[in-house]
């Protein structure tokens, strides 16, 4: 085995098994662990082969998290269910990524016009 061979089997062990350039992860877009664990990459969201600005259409979240009714089920505990339909004349539904920020932190999106709603804490939503 050569040295070069072994350092760049090193460099991908490292990584996980795949290229950094793979995983879709640069210094200003760095891949949320979560996804980076389930082996997501830049296409699997974004749908683009380069997404530097594209943005993430829901039908990309639900094709791994379940459509908004599966995701309502899953937070129906919470005293106001973000994912729940909003009542007549509310504005919404909001788009995933509204609160759902891969890139940067989380959000919730109700606490701008209802700030007193209990919801998680922002920083462990994924």
């Amino acid at each position: 085995m050569t040295r070069e061979y072994l350092l760049a089997f090193c460099l991908v062990l490292g990584s996980g098994g795949v290229p950094a350039g793979a995983r879709g992860e640069d210094a200003k877009h760095p891949m949320p662990p979560r996804h980076a664990k389930a082996g997501v990459i830049c296409h699997d969201c974004h749908q683009k082969e380069k997404p530097t600005t594209a943005p993430v259409p829901d039908e990309s979240c639900m094709a791994c998290h379940g459509d908004l009714k599966a995701m309502a089920e899953l937070t129906k505990q919470l005293p106001a269910n973000p994912h729940a339909p909003p009542p007549a004349p509310h504005p919404g539904p909001f788009t995933c990524p509204e609160c759902h920020r891969q890139h940067k932190a989380a959000v919730v999106k109700c606490l701008e016009c209802h700030p007193t709603f209990k919801f998680a804490d922002p920083s462990r939503i994924p």
